[in-house]
């Protein structure tokens, strides 16, 4: 979360201020991405031994368990896909300014359904679903 907090206000930062892309710019883009896949496998690990994920007929009708197996897993799956976008689109574009816009627009995006995920698995832990 830290690496994807420092590599959206790097990336406003560049964007809007017309610096330009370093290589510093590209490593903290890539470490943003590298630790979102590691966090990513870590779930995925948590998931298989989790006593919230079962895959039940009853899963579906419980909110609690229907978010743990399938929601929260679909919302982080779909973060990863925009950081991953974001950086590759950030390494085939030529000019600076649209670099940062990528990273800033994709990595933004990811952060909002991360945010989301996190708000709404207290509400499935606390039943206020």
């Amino acid at each position: 979360m830290v690496f994807l907090l420092a590599a959206i206000l790097v990336a406003f930062v560049g964007w809007f201020g017309k610096k330009s892309y370093t290589d510093g710019n590209r490593k903290l883009n890539l470490f943003t991405m590298i630790s979102a896949h590691t966090q990513f496998l870590i779930g995925l690990i948590l998931y298989f031994v989790s006593p919230y994920v079962q895959f039940t007929s009853v899963t579906m009708k419980d909110t609690t368990l229907r978010y743990w197996t399938m929601e929260h897993l679909v919302m982080m799956l779909f973060a990863i896909v925009l950081i991953t976008v974001g950086h590759s689109r950030s390494k085939k574009i030529v000019l600076h300014d649209a670099k940062f816009r990528a990273v800033a627009i994709a990595y933004s995006l990811a952060l909002l359904v991360i945010v989301a995920a996190i708000l709404q698995s207290g509400r499935a832990l606390f039943g206020t679903a």
